[in-house]
């Protein structure tokens, strides 16, 4: 069976079998995605992390076919009614699809017009009429004449017939296949607004008269009429030629003209509009929102990608501040690797005496604890805290960074943020989130649900299975790819390398609280339950500064260790002097340390790694402005030209934050003086972009911007 999934897997992917037998192989024995991508190249033919993740997929929804092919051919032949050439039809299966289409007469099925009419014995004479022969079914119907069973006269014996007619030409595989095809190339999706509901759902106004092509319809249009379907303010209909549909359906069906072929017509009508339409309509609907929650998901997966891999500050010594008006603003003082030092509170927005004594505070501990950043969150009072601080005379130029805290109330009520900070209040958890994800967002923003973070759209109306799925498999990729020390990563941190999960992220930072830092990857083989296997997938991706042994702070895995002392010893030099001399590394002939399970791109990777140990593959951070006396939504003025930070992504455009407290939009039209077709042509999360102000409208709260 597995033969039969890598050929078909392959052909799909304009893949060799060999390579998606061996992504197979690995995934079987336990490898996980970034570990087959990073380090078993030659395996897979340098496959990415993109096409092993949809070859595991892949993989999943084949064996789930086939699940469901061999429950279907089992129920059908418990009831004695499989024949070879429906085993045949079933076993060549496809799809899902085609696969219910073949079970569909044979599903046990709740009381219909159909089985009412079997009860009272009329399906004889629906086979006499289906079968379109020269007969009277009028003067045939007189003999289902029953009072007994309620058919009364002939036209109520014909009535049943067609009911049990129009059940077998909506469950005939063919007439399903055809239908499908036209549903699939014309169905039409309609929103209606629902009567009286017009003021109540003001937001969905464009789609209170609105029709397309659902085989066109964009994921975000798809998602937002079924939310305003589902709040009762829309009502979404999908609809084809009717008279087209019949006339494809007698064109199966139909087999003479004559008057059995006239009931016959009769029953298609019935059926397409009582049964077939019906279930057609849920099919586009299903598939409609299915191909909507793939694109709204990758959307929202790309990102998070880009949050998560946004620029860190580094290892700064930070205050952080979570401002607020009224109830002052909290001030936390971090060391370099994220320890909190102090915490605080000012109030600078209460009078000239507050903010006076408000100030000296700032600066007495700006000295105190030798700060080198300020992150303001961007929340309420965020830019009036900001502007505040500017004024200050610091004695220092310390930069000022206002941070996006969505989420970081999230954090500050969670089981992590507990166990790290018992002892303090929300607001202090809050001010160390905000001021931790400044020096490292990947660090810090793995403690929070990704749908908290706030990237993406619709992210409660799709699939929450998939969506969670495809959210966890980026942040494992993100956390893989930039690396973690395991001598400073939290437990939340280590769950998402390679080969760890929560149990053993917790027995790490045991073992380490309880015997000191790591000194060595080797090391880690003692920590409780880390066995072989685990440690294979694990340990490049842990990082450990200041070991003895140099490759330990780098990507190599411990596995290519004595390839890398064999380079060394072979010039007469140590990994140390290979590490900081280009020159020697240009001396060193890869070909001779190619063997069965090491090749050139294994040591290509390890050479570059040689260059740069332990690579941060983050952009460099940059300081952000935005613009002074800008602080709301009623500053703007169509025509301001703002620099302004890409805060989410959509399929229509992109949201940028430009200081108000309330992110504008920038159309898709509106980014560049070419066509785009998707708005990441341009732009990613967290890009510093210049915008005009085009349009303000204060009560819907929107504000319309341009990238032109």
């Amino acid at each position: 069976m597995i033969e039969k999934y890598i050929l078909k897997i392959s052909e799909e992917l304009s893949l060799k079998a060999k390579q998606t037998q061996a992504v197979v192989d690995l995934l079987e024995q336990g490898s996980t995605v970034p570990f087959i991508a990073r380090y078993r190249k030659e395996a897979t033919g340098s496959l990415d992390e993109r096409v092993i993740t949809t070859i595991r997929d892949r993989l999943a929804q084949l064996r789930e076919l086939d699940k469901r092919r061999k429950t279907i051919l089992e129920t059908i032949e418990s009831s004695g009614k499989l024949t070879d050439e429906l085993k045949e039809k079933i076993l060549a299966a496809p799809t899902m699809a085609v696969l219910e289409d073949l079970y569909l007469p044979y599903k046990p099925k709740r009381r219909t017009r159909a089985t009412i009419a079997k009860e009272k014995g009329l399906e004889g004479l629906a086979e006499g009429i289906f079968g379109q022969g020269d007969i009277d079914p009028y003067e045939k119907a007189q003999e289902y004449i029953d009072q007994e069973k309620g058919v009364e006269t002939a036209n109520d014996a014909l009535a049943g017939a067609r009911d049990i007619m129009a059940e077998w030409i909506c469950e005939d595989e063919q007439v399903r296949s055809a239908m499908r095809d036209i549903y699939n190339r014309l169905a039409i999706m309609e929103s209606k607004v629902v009567s009286d509901k017009e003021q109540e759902g003001a937001k969905y106004k464009d789609y209170f008269d609105w029709e397309e092509p659902a085989n066109k319809a964009p994921s975000h249009r798809v998602l937002a009429i079924r939310r305003g379907e589902k709040e009762g303010i829309l009502r979404l209909r999908i609809r084809v030629p009717d008279d087209y549909a019949t006339d494809q359906i007698e064109s199966i069906v139909i087999k003479r003209n004559n008057a059995t072929s006239e009931q016959v017509n009769l029953a298609i009508a019935d059926g397409f509009k009582r049964l077939l339409s019906l279930s057609m309509t849920t099919e586009v609907r299903l598939e409609n929102k299915k191909k909507a929650d793939e694109e709204a998901i990758r959307v929202f997966a790309d990102n998070l990608r880009q949050l998560l891999l946004a620029a860190p500050l580094g290892q700064k010594n930070v205050l952080a501040i979570d401002p607020g008006f009224r109830t002052g603003c909290k001030i936390v003082c971090l060391d370099r690797q994220g320890k909190l030092l102090k915490n605080d509170t000012i109030y600078p927005h209460n009078g000239s005496d507050s903010e006076i004594a408000s100030g000296q505070k700032l600066k007495q501990l700006c000295e105190e604890y030798d700060v080198e950043c300020i992150a303001v969150g961007n929340g309420t009072a965020g830019r009036e805290t900001e502007a505040f601080i500017r004024k200050i005379d610091l004695g220092r130029n310390i930069p000022v960074v206002m941070v996006n805290e969505s989420g970081a109330s999230i954090y500050s009520a969670s089981d992590a943020a507990r166990e790290e900070f018992g002892d303090y209040d929300l607001t202090v958890r809050g001010a160390v989130s905000i001021g931790r994800r400044l020096m490292d967002p990947l660090a810090e923003l793995v403690k929070i649900d990704p749908k908290s973070i706030g990237v993406g759209q619709y992210q409660h109306d799709v699939d929450q299975i998939k969506l969670k799925a495809c959210l966890d498999d980026t942040v494992v990729s993100c956390v893989n790819a930039v690396g973690v020390e395991v001598n400073t990563a939290s437990k939340k941190l280590l769950m998402y390398v390679s080969g760890l999960g929560p149990q053993l992220a917790e027995n790490i930072v045991a073992y380490r609280n309880e015997n000191g830092p790591f000194t060595s990857r080797d090391q880690l083989k003692k920590v409780p339950k880390l066995g072989a296997k685990t440690f294979e997938q694990c340990a490049g991706f842990l990082r450990i500064r200041n070991a003895k042994n140099p490759l330990d702070a780098s990507a190599v895995h411990p596995e290519s260790y004595s390839i890398v002392n064999s380079m060394a010893t072979d010039l007469g030099y140590s990994i140390s002097d290979l590490m900081k001399d280009k020159q020697l590394r240009d001396k060193i002939d890869l070909s001779k340390y190619v063997n069965d399970t090491v090749g050139l791109p294994t040591l290509n990777d390890i050479i570059s790694e040689l260059a740069k140990p332990g690579r941060d593959p983050r952009e460099k951070f940059m300081p952000f402005k935005f613009a002074e006396n800008v602080n709301k939504i009623e500053d703007l003025t169509p025509g301001m030209k703002l620099p302004g930070i890409v805060t989410n992504i959509t399929a229509f455009g992109a949201f940028v934050d430009i200081g108000v407290h309330q992110d504008g939009l920038v159309h898709i039209s509106q980014m560049a003086n070419r066509f785009i077709k998707d708005p990441t042509e341009v732009v990613k999360v967290h890009q510093h972009v210049n915008v005009t102000v085009m349009e303000i409208d204060i009560d819907r709260k929107r504000i319309s911007l341009s990238m032109k």
